[in-house]
């Protein structure tokens, strides 16, 4: 991938290293071609540039990361301030300059109102989804800045040759750079996630396009050597210098890599063969990596990959070690797979250890008896303390002995519960298992990996939430924890309106179990209204209201006016939470940044891209 000089100038580079000129760690061997005299005016650019790839690294991560820290501090200010306070009116005022940059930036679409909402070509077939404006705003910032540095300080008045092995030098100085954070953000263990604040969606969407930035400097530098070799010695002397040269060849191998995951990674053809599509994708990374570390065997930009070597590894390693710990040993990890209505799943795992469950979370589950070693992310619908005894009594094992409190949490296992809609790939071998299995039901060996994410809504006076369909696996854990809070006197909330727009009747069977118990918890009807929405009922006999605080109504709901009316109504500071599909993700966010200049609002959006 990176061929920062023809191998014929190797000893050159060495020449300059050993004279005590500091040849350039990021000028792969050398700017101007890697000269016995030591190393160049280019050389000491490349390492400028990359000094200050990691100046605008670390002020990207400083702004992000100082954003989440005043957010966190204003959230529990305002929590502290707001528990024993009903009105909240301080709060529900929104600031006029922030209040521009969320409605202009922050929730703000590319153009008009399109976000979430995919492009198809067919029904089976996508392209994607337009990033936010804000998104847009840094890719396209990021992308310049590369272009920029790939041309930058280079005297195009020079002799072709020259100018050409420093666009070479310069790119693959890029390229290397860039491999540092593409590698980072791939991982499920990112950090900068938690410390900055950035979804995994939106880092999958900053991967994706690292990568690509990634490529198209690699390109760039091969083709700079490519075309150079031809224009000074000829098309026989490039065939000669890719097959006689160890060097040559595997930079070769690392671009063909690269290029190979740019072809293959497009959404329409990511999401028809997903399973595919991801192993082929590890494959050719992982060559890439060995390809340009042998392509940079003992020049001094090689240290740039330890780093991307170290990041990979740590990560791997990090996620097999939280695998283990948390489904090996007292028993393993089971899952009851069971039928529901309308095309989908309740997986319920007992873990094999406890697990800490908080609202938002999502975990990747591995069942190798139907998906082998594959893993798909499911959101966490619900968490119990399950019993696992085989004695009457808590406090006594079987000899009669007192039991301990570690010997009690032992005999206690977390069980999590899981909505899965029937799709196609790793689903529909689990449905059609579940559907052909007696009573619909079957428990075999699974592995929980995670949790991930999770979100803390107690600081808003007013919380509203939305869910389509599966989206409700989302939002039922944040009605728990809200309502559960209310009683116990340690949340903001005084109003939760949770709205589920459903196909059918038959899909409340999805939570009705879960439902029932929050319906019977504690001062449940001071805080919490319920209002379901069925888009294609059978009968008008099915859409019929239980109570005031649980309505049902037929169709579609007016966004823009339930919003309204949240508004008029709520206490606060307030946040409108969406999981669903993208159309109502995008209505829900064009009623938000209507009402923003008027009300202290935070939108938030669950989607998971892939």
């Amino acid at each position: 991938m990176v061929f920062a000089q023809d191998s014929a100038h190797g000893a050159g580079a060495s020449a300059a290293k050993s004279a005590g000129g500091a040849v350039s760690t990021a000028a792969a061997g050398g700017g101007g071609g890697g000269h016995a005299e030591g190393p160049t005016s280019a050389d000491f650019e490349n390492v400028d540039v990359q000094h200050f790839f990691g100046y605008i690294w670390v002020a990207f991560l400083f702004c992000f990361i100082t954003y989440q820290a005043i957010f966190h501090f204003v959230r529990y200010v305002r929590t502290v301030a707001c528990l024993n306070n009903e009105t909240q009116r301080y709060f529900a005022t929104p600031h006029a300059l922030y209040a521009w940059f969320k409605r202009n930036c922050l929730d703000a679409p590319l153009f008009k109102t399109r976000h979430h909402r995919e492009f198809k070509l067919s029904t089976a077939i996508n392209i994607g989804t337009l990033p936010s404006r804000l998104q847009m705003f840094l890719l396209v910032g990021y992308f310049a800045t590369n272009v920029g540095f790939c041309v930058w300080s280079i005297d195009f008045s020079q002799s072709y040759s020259s100018v050409a092995g420093e666009v070479r030098n310069r790119s693959g100085v890029l390229a290397v750079m860039n491999m540092i954070p593409l590698f980072l953000l791939a991982g499920r263990n990112n950090p900068f996630i938690t410390l900055t604040g950035i979804s995994f969606d939106t880092m999958n969407l900053i991967h994706r396009w690292f990568g690509r930035i990634v490529v198209l400097e690699a390109l760039t530098h091969t083709l700079a050597y490519f075309t150079n070799k031809v224009h000074t010695k000829g098309w026989p002397a490039l065939g000669e210098s890719i097959t006689g040269s160890a060097f040559i060849m595997w930079g070769f191998i690392g671009t063909v890599c690269f290029f190979f995951i740019l072809i293959q990674s497009p959404s329409p053809v990511r999401h028809a063969f997903y399973e595919t599509f991801l192993h082929l994708h590890i494959c050719a990374a992982a060559l890439a990596l060995a390809a340009v570390w042998i392509h940079l065997n003992g020049r001094p930009q090689q240290q740039l990959l330890y780093g991307v070597v170290a990041l990979w590894a740590i990560e791997r390693t990090v996620r097999l070690v939280r695998l283990f710990m948390r489904n090996v040993g007292n028993g393993g990890t089971k899952a009851d797979v069971e039928v529901l209505p309308g095309d989908a799943l309740r997986v319920t795992v007992r873990m094999a250890r406890p697990w800490r469950f908080r609202p938002g979370q999502h975990a990747y589950l591995y069942m190798p008896s139907v998906g082998l070693w594959t893993n798909h992310p499911f959101s966490l619908a619900w968490s119990d303390e399950e019993e696992d005894l085989n004695i009457s009594s808590m406090v006594t094992d079987e000899k009669g002995l007192p039991m301990n409190r570690q010997d009690i949490l032992e005999k206690h296992k977390t069980s999590m519960s899981f909505i899965v809609r029937r799709r196609t790939g790793f689903t529909e071998k689990l449905y059609k298992k579940a559907d052909l299995s007696a009573a619909g039901k079957f428990t075999t060996t699974a592995f929980v990996e995670g949790p991930y994410g999770g979100e803390d809504l107690s600081s808003y006076g007013t919380v509203m939430l939305w869910a389509a369909g599966i989206g409700i696996t989302h939002q039922v854990p944040h009605v728990r924890d809200i309502v559960t809070a209310y009683a116990n006197g340690t949340t903001a909330t005084r109003r939760v309106t949770l709205v589920w727009i459903i196909q059918s009747p038959e899909h409340l069977e999805w939570i009705r179990t879960w439902m029932t118990q929050i319906l019977s918890m504690p001062r449940r009807r001071e805080i919490l209204k319920i209002l379901l929405f069925v888009t294609r009922p059978r009968s008008t006999k099915e859409i019929h209201s239980p109570s005031s605080s649980v309505q049902m109504f037929p169709g579609k709901p007016n966004v823009q006016a339930l919003v309204d009316q949240e508004m008029q109504e709520g206490i606060g500071a307030a946040c409108v939470s969406v999981c669903g599909t993208g159309g109502l993700a995008d209505d829900l966010r064009r009623a938000v940044r209507n009402r923003e200049r008027q009300w202290n609002v935070d939108f938030r959006e669950e989607s998971f891209s892939w």
